[in-house]
């Protein structure tokens, strides 16, 4: 399944895919795509509800994250080779754990509206886990029965905030917008291999990252089980595995985002974005 969340900004209701690509309404017989959809009962309630039933939506709407309830966003760096390489880091003995507030996500189309002054804001497409039920102290073997599903992340990241004010890199990860997800949750049993999808962004037309997540330094499943010896993840719970190479941190001359650059990325299976950049104006920003 390919589960989404539609609407006004904190007014999103649940909707699947259908067969043809289209969006259903799924507010009829759910109230949003939360903890308790997202566990293994709630899902194959839901695959057993035909989409075909359910009304048709209009296309253009707009798109929330995909996961409703989110309780925190762990975030894994320096995951692959060729980006550690890239920003003249050490490789990593363990994975790189950090957090990005639940107020950084955002829908995959929304406008990014960069902190104000901001001159090194990047970019980082990331394949995003969402869990299903609760993990703690668990086997890398048993990692996926814990998965609801997987989205697209692009981890958005203010690098000066990242690298020179005081070397918290929440403080770079967390601003509002800062975490795109989705379009869609696609369920575990729609990806057939965690470490061979595609991944791809672009800024303004022109490729800035290419990748595989067969690239990983550490796989979807061993990340699972390594974070859960650390916190307990619940249900609605993502965790983002790290970016390939291609950031603008890594140009000899790096190309940060500026108002008026469009990025688009995506994931093999898993849908594509497509995000305007604006600058601060004020107020919110948006």
């Amino acid at each position: 399944m390919k589960l989404v969340r539609y609407g006004a900004k904190g007014r999103e209701k649940p909707g699947i895919l259908d067969n043809a690509g289209h969006i259903r309404d799924l507010s009829g017989r759910i109230s949003d795509i939360g903890p308790d959809v997202l566990s293994p009962e709630g899902l194959t309630a839901l695959a057993d509800i035909d989409p075909e039933s359910l009304p048709l939506l209009d296309d253009g709407l707009r798109l929330g994250p995909p996961v409703a309830g989110v309780g925190k966003v762990v975030a894994i760096g320096w995951n692959y080779a060729e980006h550690v390489a890239e920003t003249n880091t050490p490789p990593p003995s363990e994975p790189l754990i950090f957090t990005k507030a639940v107020t950084s996500l955002a829908g995959p189309n929304d406008t990014l509206v960069l902190p104000k002054g901001s001159t090194h804001t990047d970019h980082e497409v990331e394949l995003a886990v969402v869990i299903g039920k609760p993990a703690l102290y668990i086997e890398e073997t048993a990692s996926l029965d814990h998965v609801a599903g997987y989205a697209v992340m692009n981890d958005v990241s203010e690098r000066e905030y990242q690298k020179n004010r005081g070397g918290q890199f929440v403080k770079g990860k967390s601003f509002d917008g800062f975490g795109p997800l989705g379009p869609w949750l696609v369920t575990r049993d729609e990806v057939k291999d965690t470490q061979d999808l595609d991944l791809w962004l672009d800024v303004n037309g022109r490729r800035r990252q290419t990748g595989n997540t067969s690239m990983m330094t550490f796989t979807v499943p061993f990340l699972i089980s390594y974070v859960s010896q650390f916190m307990t993840l619940m249900p609605g719970d993502v965790v983002t595995t790290g970016t390939p190479p291609g950031v603008a941190f890594g140009m000899d001359s790096p190309e940060y985002l500026k108002d008026g650059d469009v990025m688009t990325l995506g994931a093999e299976g898993l849908g594509e974005q497509r995000i305007e950049v604006r600058a601060w104006n004020g107020g919110t920003g948006r």
